[in-house]
């Protein structure tokens, strides 16, 4: 049992609120630091099946991911998703709290549990943290090596398989032959980071929320191989990590929450060979 105040401590020393970018919205969105936690839920999303989820377990807090309210409001009446949502987590007295893009960039952080499922070692960041975050590894995405060289095609097997792709599995773009070692990774999404990439030399780029032109460009441009395993899919290692990492400092009894909240949810093909 810890109160949620001294919890509120730990969270801000491993994920410190200035590291998050300026448009983010993270730390306590709902509960009282008096409050004394039991039980706490890990998720990606906060959506009505993860809070109706945390309401059913008898959590004392959902540690989310992404921000329930990214952008600024004047009512959380409950007349639409998000209100609803609040008034369930208020009236239940289930805390919420937010760790993103300062989860991002922390070392250990959302990459590295991504680096980790993925077997990649000897790491450094794909775009170092800049100030107040700088140092210690810090940084958006990882970049290291598989312990052995693979064609392209068995490594976006392994992603898919370690990797909970569901149905939808992975996106490739390059040859299905060519041989990798050299790895970069960003989990949720990384398309921003391909100039990155491409200037750190890596065999191949794996990440999610890939667009077209962007992808394009990058391979007209002498880029990486790009495996696009999805937004939610890339983060959803850390919440084992995390959870892990709750358990050990605070004593807290952690679930990682079973609920998809992937969006998409089916991959239908047509007549056209795969």
């Amino acid at each position: 049992m810890m109160r949620l105040a001294e919890l509120m401590v730990l969270f801000e020393a491993r994920y410190p609120a200035e590291w998050a970018e300026h448009w983010d919205r993270v730390g306590l969105v709902t509960g009282r630091p008096e409050r004394s936690i039991h039980r706490v839920l890990c998720v990606i999303d906060v959506t009505p099946d993860t809070v109706a989820d945390a309401i059913a377990l008898k959590a004392d807090l959902i540690l989310a991911h992404h921000p329930l309210l990214l952008k600024g409001v004047s009512s959380v009446a409950a007349v639409n998703p998000a209100g609803r949502m609040i008034h369930d987590l208020i009236a239940n007295d289930v805390a919420l709290f937010v760790a993103h893009t300062n989860a991002d960039i922390a070392s250990p952080g959302v990459s590295d549990a991504l680096a980790d499922a993925l077997g990649i070692v000897g790491r450094m960041p794909l775009r170092p943290a800049k100030f107040p975050a700088t140092g210690d590894g810090r940084g958006h995405g990882r970049v290291g090596r598989l312990p052995v060289v693979m064609p392209l095609r068995e490594f976006a097997q392994l992603a898919a398989r370690v990797l909970p792709t569901g149905d939808l599995g992975v996106r490739i773009a390059g040859d299905p032959a060519k041989r990798i070692t050299l790895v970069a990774v960003c989990g949720g999404s990384g398309d921003e980071f391909l100039p990155q990439a491409r200037e750190l030399g890596v065999d191949v780029y794996l990440t999610g929320d890939l667009k077209h032109h962007k992808a394009s460009d990058h391979l007209l441009e002498g880029g990486p191989a790009l495996i696009d395993a999805g937004h939610w899919a890339t983060e959803q290692p850390w919440l084992a990590e995390v959870a892990q990492w709750l358990q050990k400092e605070a004593s807290l009894e952690t679930v990682v929450s079973s609920v998809r909240t992937d969006p998409w949810t089916m991959h239908v093909y047509g007549n056209f060979a795969r």
